[in-house]
Order: structure tokens, then C-alpha cells, then sequence
């Protein structure tokens, strides 16, 4: 096989590599972009929306207040919040101040976030404080001596007041708390506003962001993410998509939560480079809210993941609506379903261009073409200056659609995992990252994904780990054995199902469902429990979850 045989395939003017050596670091590229759309809008949210200069103007405020705490740079900060208007205001924020970003899933449990806080080492925090309860029960576990509360509501001016009163009281999503010295958002920036600043000198090599991912071994893992990395990722997306979005003219829709990966280099940063209205969204999963930010707003962009796609498509007001401003539609998270993309292109009239990718390449490492001419099933081509190749099981690279494990390279490729060198040495060999993924790349570059060489879980674009859920269930005293498996969810692509030896005869299903709800996050928690008298084994005693998963 051709070393790079995409390269004759790709969309005209697109070039074959990016300058890797563009941007210095994040601080600069952000200044410039700030600089170059001004009074523009950049970001919307909840109607409320606020221009280039005005997020510019917020995060100065907000890293003077890190400063005056004492935060010095290469302390981490925690980010644990949905889409509101406060997180690229926080994030851009502590860059500035020379903070290294360790995005959080607001959904994590109490055990959850201890881990993640515990292995990076994280020192400040800002968290909406519906959450604020669980920080509660292991703050003291942990190095953070300054927390920021946010409400949903607080930058949104009198609408705000309407929608916290409606959270706390109505629906009652803030549980109490007792967190000591704490600040909110709105106090955070008033007393930042009193500091000048200081430059902090930041190299293409400085990491940036710590991304947790998850693991063969379960153990959730914070991947470093450098300025060269990120910075490359979002040259390589804008060399991609150059010929079709035109500069502070596009309009972007963002249901996927920013903490992920993908919508953090693509939608949040990357759309920056474009000047693109970012409209974000809050709560996804309320549909007819969604749906109303398509008239509302005349959405050019959109991203997703197949199961707000397969949402979208049942709502019968999204299918009667005047689609004909959407010109750019990219699924990503989890495999799009063939039937999602062909329903797509009915009702929408443009293509859904399927990419590939993985936090340890921050994340995009393949997309199809945005210009009508996406391929069905596959994963697209590799992005400018990037190398993908195929390893067979014998060590040997791979032909023309010959079936093994994906590799990578290029710039995008993390630095390695936080204080786990012997995880980065197994994953990254001679400069190729091993993403345990199977596929083959036919004739023309293109990408087809076929399996998953992992045990890996994949539940509405997030990654779920057998091991972490079996060594949660393991901790219930009434469990002898457990092995859990991903079996095919029409909802969210795959679901948790479990196979658990009882040690104490009384247990019963939903005792056991309870309990995961009470140490996992919710996609984590299996949807399906089946008792049985025991599990599989090879002549080493290791639980054989393929063959589960050939008989479930």
C-alpha cells in the first residue's frame, strides 16, 4: 500500500500538511482570533450571547482572579460544568493565567471525581453547583483549596434570575452543600478585575489540558495535551474545511458537551479560527429545545453524535423545518449508523461526513470530505499531516484493505498520560499511537472501522470500561463474580449489560441496579443484569468476555 494514498483523493485545495509551527501556543492563537471578530458574536446561550471582545474582556478578569489566588502556572483547574456562556470564559481565562485545563464531566459521581482530581494533582476548581454536592464528600481527599460555584442562570441577566429560581425550586436541581471559601463566578470576575494580569511565557511543548480517557485496564488515564497538539488538531480541521465555511459568516450548533474532547478542539476552539457564532446548548436531551434553536438561529454547522442525529430525525417539527442553511454536518463520538446518515441526507439535504478520532490525538485523526462527497461507512481520510497505517496481529503493516489496528502520526498525538510511563511507552512505540481500534484502508485513503480491539463500552459517544464497572460491582458484598459486556442499544449505540455470580443468594436485580447508580455515572450503569452460575474462564483464570458476548 501507498504510503499516504488519500493524498490523490482528497477534495481540491486542500494541502497535503499544515505549518506545524503557526501558532506558539494557545494564548496567542486565542488573542488573534479575539482580535481579527472583535464586536462579532462568538457565543450564544440561552438567547443571551456575547461577542469576541466581551469573552476577551471576561477571561482577562478571570485570570487575574487565578493570579491573586496564588495559582502559578502548571497548576491544574478543574472545568465541571454543562455548555454555559461561563466555561470558554473559564477556560481561556486559565490558559492565560498559565493553568493547565482538566475538563470533568459535571455527571461524574463522588468516586469518580476523586479519582480524576486525586491523579492530576488538581488545585482549583469551578463547578456548577448542582454538582457542588458531590465535590463536597472528597474535597478533603483532595489538593483543591480554591472552588468557584457557578449557577446556570448567572451571566444571563434577569432571564438567569428566572431560570436558577426554576432549578432550585422548581426542579430542584442544586441538592444543599456546605463547601468552605467559596466564591461564585460573578465575584470571581469582579475582584479579578482589580489585577493586572502577569504574561506567562508558554512553549509549543507546555501542556495545556490533561483529557481523561479511560484504558484496557479501566483506569482512567489524564492524556496531555500540549500547545503544538491542540494547535495542530485545529490547523489540520481548518485546512479541511477552508473551501466550504467562510470566515465570520458561519453559524454553529453545539449540543456535544464542550468537557468532551470533540467539541473542545472542534466546536470551541477550532470554530474560533472561523469566527463562528457558537449557539450552545445546555441540556441536549430536551429535544423541543434543541429543535427551536434551529429557527431561532439560522444553523450552518452542525456536530453531533448518532444518537441526537437518530433524535432529531423523530421529532417531526426538526423534520418539517427549513433545513436549507445547514451546509456542514459532521458525526463523530461513535460510529454513525448508515440508516441515521441516510435519513439524514433525506430530511436535511446535505451529507453527514462521519470522522474518526480519540483523545489521545486531541481528537481528530480522520474525517470524511464536508464538500457532498462523504462516503458511506467509512470514517473518512486522514487530516492534513497525518499518518495512519494498519498493524496486523503479527507485527506486520498492513495492504490495501487488510484488517488490523489502527496507528497514527503526527502532531496531534499526545505528549503521553500523566504520570503513567509505562501506559505512554505501550501506547505510543516509535512515535505511532496504537488506538486499539480494527480497520482497513481501501484503495483511495479512505477508512473503515470493523471492530474494537478493546473491551471498550461505547454509550452515546462516551467510553465505558468493563474493568472500572466490574471493580465498582465487585465492592457490593453480596457479588462473588461479574463481567461486563456492550450489547446494542437502538438509544445510545451500546448499553452496559452484566453477568454476575451471586455470592449472597438474596440479591436481587434491582438492588444491584441501585447500587451502580450510586457509584457511577448514569451511562455507565447497565441496562441489562443476567444471573448466572459462572463465567467463562481461559486456562489462567482470566474471564473470556468475547465469549459473552458471542452468546448474549
Amino acid at each position: 500500500m501507498d504510503n499516504r494514498p488519500w493524498l490523490a483523493n482528497y477534495p481540491a485545495g486542500i494541502a497535503a500538511n499544515i505549518d506545524e509551527n503557526e501558532h506558539t501556543n494557545l494564548v496567542t492563537f486565542i488573542e488573534g482570533v479575539i482580535k481579527k471578530y472583535g464586536k462579532q458574536e462568538a457565543f450564544e446561550c440561552f438567547g443571551k450571547s456575547m461577542s469576541f471582545k466581551e469573552l476577551d474582556k471576561y477571561a482577562q478578569k478571570f485570570a487575574g482572579y487565578l493570579q491573586s489566588r496564588g495559582l502559578e502556572k502548571g497548576d491544574k483547574i478543574a472545568i465541571m460544568m454543562p455548555n454555559l456562556l461561563q466555561y470558554p470564559i473559564a477556560v481561556i481565562g486559565a490558559i492565560r493565567a498559565g493553568l493547565i485545563i482538566v475538563n470533568t464531566n459535571p455527571l461524574y459521581t463522588s468516586r469518580e471525581m476523586k479519582h480524576q482530581f486525586t491523579d492530576s494533582e488538581v488545585k482549583a476548581i469551578v463547578i456548577a453547583e448542582n454538582f457542588a454536592a458531590n465535590l463536597e464528600k472528597i474535597i478533603g481527599d483532595t489538593t483543591i483549596d480554591v472552588v468557584i460555584t457557578t449557577s446556570i442562570g448567572e451571566l444571563l441577566g434577569l432571564k438567569g434570575g428566572f431560570i436558577n429560581f426554576m432549578v432550585k425550586n422548581v426542579k430542584r436541581a442544586v441538592p444543599k452543600y456546605n463547601l468552605d471559601n467559596t466564591i461564585t463566578f460573578k465575584e470571581a470576575l469582579s475582584q479579578g478585575s482589580k489585577f493586572k494580569v502577569k504574561p506567562i511565557e508558554s512553549h509549543p511543548e507546555d501542556v495545556v489540558v490533561h483529557q481523561y480517557t479511560g484504558g484496557t485496564t479501566g483506569v482512567s488515564k489524564g492524556a496531555m495535551l500540549t500547545n503544538k497538539n491542540i494547535l495542530c488538531n485545529i490547523s489540520q480541521i481548518q485546512g479541511w474545511m477552508s473551501n466550504t465555511l467562510m470566515d465570520g459568516k458561519e453559524i454553529m450548533l453545539t449540543p456535544l458537551p464542550l468537557y468532551h474532547i470533540f467539541a473542545f478542539t472542534v466546536n470551541f476552539l477550532g470554530m474560533m479560527n472561523f469566527g463562528v457564532k457558537n449557539v450552545l446548548v445546555t441540556n441536549p436531551r430536551d429535544i423541543k429545545s434543541l429543535v427551536k434553536e434551529f429557527t431561532k438561529n439560522k444553523i450552518t454547522v452542525v456536530t453531533g453524535v448518532n444518537t441526537l442525529f437518530q433524535a432529531l430525525l423523530k421529532n417531526e417539527d426538526f423534520r418539517n423545518l427549513d433545513h436549507s442553511s445547514i451546509k456542514v454536518t459532521v458525526g463523530g463520538g461513535m460510529a454513525v449508523q448508515d440508516v441515521i446518515a441516510e435519513d439524514w441526507e433525506k430530511i436535511v439535504g446535505t451529507k453527514l461526513s462521519e470522522g474518526y478520532g480519540m483523545t489521545e490525538a486531541s481528537p481528530v485523526v480522520s474525517v470524511n470530505p464536508i464538500d457532498g462527497t462523504a462516503r458511506l461507512g467509512f470514517v473518512g481520510m486522514p487530516l492534513p499531516s497525518t499518518d495512519v497505517r494498519i498493524k496486523k496481529d503479527d507485527g506486520s503493516i498492513g495492504a490495501t484493505n487488510e484488517v488490523g489496528e489502527i496507528q497514527v502520526k503526527g502532531p496531534q498525538v499526545m505528549k503521553g498520560y500523566y504520570n503513567k510511563p509505562e501506559a505512554t511507552s505501550e501506547t505510543i512505540v516509535d512515535g505511532w499511537l496504537n488506538t486499539g481500534d480494527m480497520a482497513y484502508i481501501d484503495e483511495q485513503g479512505y477508512i473503515k472501522i470493523v471492530d474494537r480491539k478493546k473491551d471498550m463500552i461505547l454509550v452515546s459517544g462516551f467510553n465505558v470500561y468493563p474493568n472500572e464497572i466490574e471493580n465498582t460491582i465487585m465492592q457490593n458484598d453480596k457479588v462473588e463474580e461479574v463481567a461486563a459486556i456492550g450489547i446494542p442499544s437502538e438509544k445510545s449505540g451500546e448499553c452496559v449489560k452484566i453477568f454476575v455470580v451471586k455470592k449472597d443468594k438474596s440479591l436481587k436485580e434491582d438492588e444491584l441496579i441501585q447500587f451502580c447508580r450510586e457509584n457511577m455515572t448514569g451511562y455507565k450503569v447497565p441496562k441489562a443484569v443476567e444471573f448466572v452460575k459462572d463465567l467463562p474462564k481461559s486456562n489462567v483464570g482470566k474471564i473470556l468476555r468475547r465469549k459473552l458476548r458471542d452468546n448474549a
